[in-house]
């Protein structure tokens, strides 16, 4: 990518600049855990793009893309368990963020209820931003991998939303992974057609030709967005190894999102940027830390972060099996103190080959 600079972004001409959504003209929704979400992918993409965006962005444009996305996402107040509970903040100045979405069984509970509910985060990853801020590496967590959840015995790691909400969640994956989760963010589907329309779609490479819900998939690059980009995200009965084949295909996807989002093409289309931001704000949830501040300081510590900066890979499992009745993955668990050296030691630019 070439170098882009505030002459490319700002010299748009006065609408331009500053043309964006009131928000205050849009009725605020009660965001809820209301569907079957199988599109975490998008958090990460959201996440990704906006740090990159305010990376490069400046002045009153940037402001508006702030008030954006303080005014229309929902924050989370009771995201984290409670602080005896949980390993020590980072020596080495990393940071992790847990992205989650979810699919709902039953009854349309709130986010922001942190209560027991039927509700199942469908799918997790965690986000580790490295100290030096030059590396983000994206871990996708199996939604059936076998774990202790923290008062409820070993079940599918997907289960500790429905047992205790995004703490319990929190409490989990900390204590599998040793690592301290900074952030939570979590998203509702409704906001991805939107999303990926607001960049004009992206270009994923499938191994496989599948149909996702009448969504033709052909092998090689397949131009995505809207219902057509869920489809492909979500799918796993066409494939015999599942969450396997639908984790790897949720990780390219996102790939070609970051591609996309940190091309010149998008990052001087002020247009892009604010519908990108707007399209995505009414369906995300936050911990109520990581506003727009947070995401702009982040954000220009990351301007130099290039698609190949971006890691993505699966935490270690050993494959299938059946306890109580459950298809379950299982843990390969002579890798996981390795896994949790490089997170405690800010390595996994090492650990990565080992896998």
């Amino acid at each position: 990518m070439g170098a882009i600079t505030m002459t490319d972004i700002f010299d748009l001409g006065p609408d331009e600049k500053t043309q964006h959504d009131d928000p205050s003209t849009r009725p605020r929704k009660k965001k809820r855990l209301s569907r079957p979400v199988k599109t975490l992918i998008i958090v990460a993409s959201i996440l990704v793009g906006l740090l990159v965006i305010v990376g490069v962005v400046a002045g009153v444009y940037a402001m508006n893309l702030a008030r954006t996305f303080d005014d229309r996402t929902t924050t989370l107040p009771q995201a984290f368990p409670e602080e005896s509970t949980r390993p020590t903040v980072s020596a080495t100045g990393a940071m992790n963020i847990l992205l989650m979405g979810s699919d709902s069984r039953g009854d349309e509970t709130n986010l922001d209820d942190a209560s027991s509910t039927d509700q199942r985060t469908d799918t997790m990853m965690l986000m580790h931003i490295d100290a030096d801020r030059k590396n983000v590496y994206v871990m996708s967590i199996m939604r059936d991998l076998w774990v202790p959840i923290p008062g409820n015995g070993d079940a599918k790691i997907n289960a500790a939303f429905a047992y205790g909400g995004s703490p319990l969640t929190v409490q989990t994956i900390e204590q599998l992974t040793g690592a301290r989760i900074d952030h939570v963010a979590i998203i509702d589907f409704e906001g991805f057609a939107g999303m990926t329309e607001a960049i004009g779609g992206v270009d994923v490479v499938s191994d496989k030709a599948f149909t996702a819900r009448g969504t033709q998939i052909q092998v090689g690059t397949n131009h995505l967005e809207g219902e057509d980009a869920l489809n492909f995200v979500r799918e796993r009965y066409s494939f015999t190894d599942g969450d396997y084949t639908r984790v790897e295909n949720q990780q390219r996807f996102l790939q070609a999102v970051a591609d996309k989002l940190i091309s010149r093409d998008t990052l001087t289309n002020p247009t892009a940027i604010t519908n990108f931001v707007g399209s995505v704000s009414d369906y995300l949830t936050v911990d109520d830390t990581l506003d727009a501040g947070a995401i702009a300081s982040l954000g220009v510590s990351l301007r130099d972060v290039k698609n190949e900066n971006i890691h993505f890979f699966t935490i270690p499992t050993s494959g299938t099996g059946t306890i109580g009745g459950q298809s379950v993955v299982l843990q390969a668990e002579g890798k996981m103190p390795g896994l949790r050296d490089a997170l405690a030691n800010d390595t996994l630019g090492a650990y990565l080959p080992t896998l």
